[in-house]
């Protein structure tokens, strides 16, 4: 594995949490790589620098907050650093992972259990189940919407036993912007023009890994594979990998490591040579 005191290769690497989470959830694999020798960001959405629990008592933060003004955000960060950095997202956030990657951003990419970037029509069953709490009601879509547990557990760790599912919930949910997911639920593939999500599939950028869990009800495999298929006209390295047996809480489930050091390993083997990030 390529040693972050390696001039050539990124020294950094930046995680993006998803919907339903903050920074929190990027605990594990943050102190792992830290322990390996890289510098770890886990970027908050814009507001998000308070507690769990903060966010929970005070949810219009999360429901005003927009897709362009989280991805500008997060895009700061890293263009205030030396080298281009390893980028990784799960769920929503490697949606904002992609569209990080259309701008140049990130020497490599990861996105675990990522949800769709605007043109990907894949919606299996236990998706639309998994954000019917969402969307059942064109109200949400000005609201922050959260999962009760019973929800949380379906859509999340549904290979955990409900009590340790429950402890998740309570240590680390939070709401959702409604309009969000409605966005990438319903309007981004019906609506005129180009929407938030919308990336250039033909375009050239950064290697790009998508990693699915067999097991994950909101963003299934099938997902993750036609997303990665979209791709296929773009001149830049795209590829797939399922781990068996994992649900969406698939950064911290048990066995979390092993895919934790997938993803480095080969966003470390496919990054471009560091570079100035472009402004």
């Amino acid at each position: 594995m390529t040693h972050p005191t390696d001039t050539t290769a990124p020294d950094t690497i930046v995680l993006v949490h998803g919907l339903w989470m903050t920074p929190r959830s990027w605990r594990g694999w943050k102190e792992r790589f830290e322990a390996k020798g890289y510098t770890v960001l886990t970027p908050g959405y814009p507001g998000f620098e308070i507690e769990v629990e903060a966010l929970r008592e005070n949810p219009e933060i999360i429901a005003d907050l927009t897709v362009p003004e989280t991805v500008d955000h997060i895009a700061a960060h890293i263009e205030a650093l030396p080298r281009l950095p390893i980028i990784m997202g799960h769920s929503f956030g490697g949606t904002l992972t992609q569209l990080l990657l259309a701008r140049g951003l990130g020497a490599s990419a990861v996105v675990v259990d990522s949800a769709p970037t605007e043109g990907v029509r894949v919606n299996p069953p236990s998706q639309v189940k998994s954000l019917f709490p969402a969307l059942k009601n064109p109200a949400n879509f000005r609201k922050a919407v959260g999962f009760t547990p019973s929800e949380f557990h379906y859509a999340f760790a549904n290979t955990l036993p409900r009590e340790e599912s429950d402890a998740v919930w309570q240590e680390f949910a939070i709401p959702a912007p409604g309009h969000w997911v409605w966005a990438y639920g319903l309007i981004a593939n019906f609506k005129p023009g180009k929407q938030e999500t919308w990336v250039d599939y033909s375009a050239d950028r950064a290697p790009l890994l998508f990693i699915g869990g067999e097991k994950d009800h909101i963003m299934p495999p099938s997902v993750n594979r036609s997303n990665a298929k979209h791709y296929a006209k773009s001149p830049a390295i795209t590829e797939y990998y399922e781990f068996p047996g994992r649900s969406h809480w698939i950064c911290a489930e048990p066995g979390w490591e092993e895919v934790a050091d997938h993803a480095l390993a080969w966003a470390l083997a496919h990054a471009t040579p560091a570079t100035v990030p472009s402004v």
